[in-house]
């Protein structure tokens, strides 16, 4: 069984910043990948960044230059640093966890980010 849970989401106006963590728990061993995925009503879930417990990382187009990824492995936790943020920023963010050696995807509930213009 493995859980992450998400925090740091909020209201915050435009061209601030924010920062989201997520804490996986449970069974998880091998090698993973850990990222951040986002949705708003209507639209289909959409990659923001990835990174592997090796720091290599990927970014969607909209969130290169101004967000930033990363993790500490001995907490089995992900951040998210999300500066000079838009309204089209606003979203459901979820966290996820990719267990290799499973083939299994894990989700946490998601945190609410609303930026205001």
């Amino acid at each position: 069984q493995v859980q992450l849970v998400e925090s740091g989401g909020g209201l915050v106006q435009s061209g601030r910043s924010l920062s989201l963590s997520c804490a996986a728990s449970g069974s998880i061993f091998g090698p993973d990948v850990m990222g951040w995925y986002r949705q708003t009503p209507g639209k289909q879930r959409e990659l923001v960044a990835t990174i592997t417990g090796s720091g290599k990382n990927v970014y969607a187009d909209s969130a290169k230059g101004r967000f930033t990824i990363s993790r500490d492995n001995a907490k089995n936790t992900v951040y998210l640093q999300m500066n000079s943020l838009k309204p089209e920023d606003t979203a459901v963010y979820y966290c996820f966890l990719h267990l290799f050696l499973r083939g299994i995807d894990y989700w946490g509930k998601g945190t609410v980010v609303t930026v205001s213009s």
